[in-house]
């Protein structure tokens, strides 16, 4: 009797756990920052590289963007900086960009037993590889600066002092390549009561929006220098 159920708690955990894997895949697929974007050949291609601060503000984005350039997103959370290593020439595919505003960072400094993932030394040297290899595309570049972490964070697996860390270490390297930086740490950091999550490194929908603004200055700013914007 007891063999059987066990296994028959065993069939269940499998299938709750296939119910749950399919929810969350229909979930993703479902995510508007996710839709497949159909170009207007008329106006420039604008890439969006980053983790799920940057899904957040994919669609606010292509809002305030319309008319103005097509935005498409990587089709996952961009992860860590090794995970964009891994993955950047199968997200740059054979397209021409005009524009990449690229992010990593809060993947990269997620400690755990006191180790970050990828160490900041580490993260400086795959930013270099990486920011090389954007370059190889022609497209203006644009690097994202990694948003603060709160104080009263419920998970410490982050603290705000690797934030700033790693942005140091990432201006490091774009100043070396005359990458401009969207700073939306700077931006966010006086407005966290208003646009994150409490206790949470995520931002709230009306977040996303506020975080959008920056990012939609930064881009059209870049399309307009390289004159590739809509004349």
């Amino acid at each position: 009797m007891k063999k059987v159920f066990n296994r028959v708690a065993f069939v269940v955990a499998l299938v709750i756990a296939g119910v749950l894997e399919g929810t969350a895949q229909t979930a993703t697929k479902q995510d508007p920052a996710f839709a497949s974007v159909r170009d207007d050949p008329a106006l420039p291609r604008v890439l969006l590289i980053g983790d799920s601060i940057s899904i957040g503000y994919t669609v606010p984005v292509r809002t305030a963007l319309a008319g103005t350039a097509n935005v498409h997103r990587i089709p996952v959370n961009g992860g860590t900086s090794a995970n964009g290593l891994a993955h950047i020439d199968e997200w740059l595919g054979d397209s021409r960009w005009d524009v990449i505003h690229f992010n990593w960072g809060l993947h990269d400094l997620w400690t755990t037993d006191g180790k970050q993932r990828i160490p900041v030394a580490q993260y400086e040297e795959n930013l270099k590889t990486l920011v090389a290899r954007l370059k190889k595309t022609k497209a203006k570049l644009i690097w994202c600066s990694t948003t603060p972490v709160p104080a009263d964070i419920a998970i410490k697996t982050r603290c705000n002092a690797d934030v700033i860390a790693y942005n140091a270490a990432a201006k490091k390297v774009m100043d070396e390549n005359g990458v401009p930086i969207d700073d939306l740490y700077a931006f966010a950091l006086p407005r966290l009561k208003e646009v994150q999550i409490p206790a949470n490194v995520h931002f709230t929908g009306k977040g996303s929006e506020v975080l959008a603004g920056p990012v939609s200055v930064a881009i059209r700013n870049a399309l307009t220098n390289s004159g590739a914007a809509k004349q």
